[in-house]
């Protein structure tokens, strides 16, 4: 008489007689999407391993030219372009005036925050999967990846300081670091972190005004650039952690099912 073996999946099964061999081996579930791939899942990693740092660096700078900053940049570039003819008047403005807090600015953007972020991205290795563990990865990179492209911009465009100490004046460096990693903040922790995070970095930028060591629109350039930075990392390196962004349309009806019509949902 034949069989009957039943699965554990629902509705299904399968007639054997008593000669056949029955599988015990678990069934394994199917991933809900199969273009899905486990570093793509916000759950993990991504990328972000110790040994593939070096080639997501090299991501990472390439990876600006991506077609999904290009609105950012042009609406940065736009900001940086038309404040340039208000480059004196701000100048006057704010120079030794308005924040009084340009030592302590140059000191927030500068050379402090590398060990900073160092100590940052040593804990994150040994964090557990996670945004920390993932935000902590970004910070690094982004810090030498921003630094490439400020560098490579202030040597190219050669713009003399408003002080006239040097000719690296275009784009602010300190503002390009603030920024690049106030975006990894918002990318990974959202828009709770990353608020305080760009006022800081907006902070910043002032006090590089108010110090004589940038004008209006190098600081707009140099935050239009952390942006960017700070964006193509995140995405480059497996995307924000533990974050989800997506927009479902369905067929819906009203509670008593006369109509029907479409529903929008959207997690952020």
């Amino acid at each position: 008489m034949p069989v009957i073996v039943c699965s554990a999946a629902p509705g299904y099964s399968q007639s054997l007689d008593d000669t056949t061999p029955v599988d015990t081996a678990p069934l394994v579930e199917p991933s809900p999407n199969p273009f899905v791939t486990a570093s793509d899942r916000p759950d993990g990693d991504g990328r972000r391993t110790l040994s593939a740092f070096p080639a997501n660096l090299g991501r990472g700078i390439v990876g600006v030219f991506s077609r999904d900053n290009l609105a950012p940049f042009l609406f940065g570039a736009g900001l940086a372009a038309g404040s340039h003819a208000l480059d004196p008047r701000v100048e006057t403005l704010f120079v030794s005036r308005c924040l009084q807090c340009g030592s302590a600015g140059s000191t927030v953007g500068g050379l402090a925050v590398v060990p900073a972020v160092g100590a940052f991205f040593l804990a994150g290795r040994f964090a557990p999967q996670g945004p920390f563990r993932a935000a902590t990865y970004d910070f690094a990179e982004a810090l030498v990846v921003n630094a490439v492209w400020t560098e490579a911009l202030k040597y190219t465009l050669h713009r003399q300081r408003p002080d006239g100490s040097d000719y690296y004046s275009l784009p602010s460096g300190h503002t390009s670091t603030m920024f690049s990693l106030a975006t990894v903040a918002e990318q990974h922790f959202g828009w709770k972190a990353g608020l305080p995070a760009f006022a800081l970095a907006s902070a910043v930028g002032l006090s590089r005004i108010e110090s004589n060591k940038h004008y209006l629109s190098d600081v707009l350039a140099g935050a239009t650039l952390g942006v960017v930075v700070g964006r193509t990392v995140t995405r480059v390196d497996g995307g924000p952690s533990g974050r989800h962004r997506t927009v479902s349309i369905a067929p819906a009806t009203d509670p008593h099912g006369s109509g029907v019509g479409l529903g929008l949902a959207a997690s952020w």
